[in-house]
């Protein structure tokens, strides 16, 4: 299970790990892809063999939906059965970028792909490496690289850590460093009359409103279509996760945080007491930055085996709502682990 370009640095400059992985997606293989958001597990999406692996490998139900990664706003049209015009607004705005459109799909489109339903997740990532992947492969169904309620990875070390156990000498990943978002992409219903989010990401309510040019829709989420991550508990690491405000932190009982990871933003008023306290600290200087840092730590916390993370969710909207909603899923997965 190679990860290139870093284990094969002298054969495998950039151009020629693109050109392997392309070769690996044409012979059926699963690439583990870099993009702005998290890593993707990757397969060519009408290759129907390889997207079921892509179920296998992750332990995926298969009534969960796959997003299709297309090479630009141009292929809409072979996917999507009907695009409203501010959808059209959003892909042209917002692509590429870290933006998942959910539409009526094409009659063709696989049943595998969509989870049974009568919609497909469309998305242009921004990571040149994915891009120049898809646009010499053909658009890839890529899930995030990991078991299924996992910790999505945001390094190919991460993706090699999680699932090298599942993948084969067909497989490979690809090294694109450190993914520039950290979190999943927003994902838009773009089948009414209005954008509803589905799942809160790099683009909050008001950006997806300015840019489609009609207010978002707030009507109850748990409804159709389903879509990827939208489970109560989700993002899960192994370690517990425990959700405070800055007051919380400050009372707690410095004896107890031997073996306990604190995250919280730099802004948020704690005592130096209680950050002495903790094993370890980490600290993101704004929402954006904590994003990149949440499920690094969250991961690294695991291989640590520390007794449990204690998180500040940051306040605000933005990114900081889709931080929010990653937290809430994370404590509420690591809480049903405890308690299998």
């Amino acid at each position: 299970m190679p990860v290139l370009p870093e284990s094969r640095r002298a054969v495998a400059p950039v151009d020629e790990a693109i050109a392997a992985a392309v070769r690996v997606l044409h012979e059926g293989g699963l690439v583990g892809l870099p993009t702005e958001t998290v890593y993707g597990l990757a397969a060519l999406a009408h290759d129907h063999e390889a997207v079921a692996r892509i179920f296998s490998v992750k332990g995926r139900p298969a009534d969960h939906p796959l997003i299709v990664h297309i090479a630009d706003v141009s292929q809409l049209s072979e996917w999507a059965a009907s695009v409203p015009t501010y959808a059209v607004r959003l892909a042209e705005e917002l692509w590429p970028g870290p933006l998942t459109l959910i539409l009526p799909k094409q009659p063709q489109v696989s049943a595998l792909l969509t989870g049974g339903q009568d919609t497909v997740g469309l998305r242009v990532p921004s990571h040149p490496t994915a891009q120049q992947v898809i646009r010499a492969a053909g658009a890839v169904a890529a899930p995030s690289a990991n078991r299924f309620g996992r910790v999505s990875p945001t390094t190919a070390h991460a993706v090699a850590e999680e699932l090298a156990d599942f993948l084969d000498e067909r497989d490979l990943i690809l090294d694109g460093g450190a993914c520039a978002v950290g979190i999943e992409s927003t994902i838009v219903d773009c089948t009414g009359s209005a954008p509803r989010i589905l799942r809160d990401g790099f683009y909050g309510d008001e950006v997806i409103s300015r840019t489609a040019g009609i207010a978002v829709d707030e009507k109850d989420r748990t409804s159709t279509p389903r879509v990827s991550g939208s489970l109560a508990a989700h993002y899960a690491p192994q370690t517990p996760v425990r959700l405070l405000d800055a007051t919380q932190v400050n009372r707690l009982d410095p004896a107890e945080l031997a073996n306990v990871w604190l995250l919280a933003s730099a802004d948020e008023p704690i005592l130096g007491a209680q950050l002495a306290a903790f094993a370890h600290v980490t600290r993101p200087p704004d929402a954006s930055a904590y994003a990149q840092l949440l499920y690094a730590t969250l991961r690294e916390a695991d291989t640590q085996q520390v007794t449990a993370v204690f998180a500040v969710p940051p306040l605000g909207q933005g990114i900081s709502v889709a931080i929010r909603d990653r937290l809430q899923r994370a404590a509420a997965g690591s809480a049903a682990g405890e308690n299998r």
